[in-house]
């Protein structure tokens, strides 16, 4: 089944992130490896593809996990959450409807 991962930054999380990216992205690129991920990406702080200085204020991830206490497992092991990045994390049921 799929499940979303909100996850919603502390204030000034910027420098966490760049430091902590690589490990991040690591995780992600294994569940793509694995054909398990649908998205993945950053929330801007503003109204701007590239924010700059400005942040970001969360991250979603999509994804299949066996069920949500896989999906809460691994959501809990996000280096961005060890780092301090994300402020609170949530993990939900998800259905996809479009696209086919």
């Amino acid at each position: 089944m799929l499940y979303a991962i909100i996850a919603e930054d502390t204030a000034d999380s910027l420098s966490k992130r760049l430091q902590t990216r690589p490990a991040h992205l690591a995780r992600l690129q294994e569940l793509q490896d694995q054909g398990r991920l649908i998205l993945a990406g950053p929330h801007p702080a503003i109204d701007a593809e590239n924010p700059g200085d400005a942040g970001f204020s969360g991250s979603l991830i999509v994804a299949e996990f066996a069920d949500l206490q896989a999906a809460q497992a691994w959501a809990d092991a996000d280096p961005y959450l060890a780092a301090g990045v994300y402020a609170r994390v949530t993990v939900k049921p998800f259905k996809q409807v479009f696209p086919q």
